[in-house]
């Protein structure tokens, strides 16, 4: 089905249901489990500069979840949200196997989720759509 408007209802969605995601995960990361837990995690599992690290990620998770729900910065926020994830990837998830309980199946569908969202961009209904029209 190649109908624009299908396409870009279905990038909406897409792109607001991994927002919502990234936005619990960091939201977990400030205020439920907190900074210093989290960066406690980081360092049982052998991140390094784990406090740093649980920072960066939570804002990183927060702050570009939001911006993937409304659509600002899109593509530029896929990516880096994609290279958080590759980096989940090897530092904790890769050796675990593939399944759920800490292994790296989830991590992966969000990596390949925010590659797409690269690749297609966030679509008419997104800020960046607005103020590409603007400028």
């Amino acid at each position: 089905m190649d109908k624009p408007a299908v396409r870009d209802g279905s990038l909406l969605l897409f792109r607001f249901v991994l927002g919502i995601i990234f936005v619990a995960h960091g939201f977990d990361k400030f205020f439920v489990q907190g900074l210093t837990a989290t960066g406690q995690q980081f360092a049982a599992w052998g991140v390094p500069q784990a406090q740093l690290s649980a920072y960066l990620a939570a804002t990183a998770e927060f702050v570009g979840g939001l911006f993937l729900t409304v659509g600002l910065l899109t593509t530029i926020v896929a990516g880096i949200l994609a290279l958080l994830m590759v980096a989940a990837f090897y530092l904790v998830h890769m050796n675990a196997g593939f399944f759920i309980a800490g292994g790296y199946e989830y991590v992966l569908l969000l990596i390949v989720s925010l590659v797409l969202i690269v690749v297609f961009g966030s679509g008419r209904a997104s800020i960046d759509e607005v103020l590409s029209r603007q400028g």
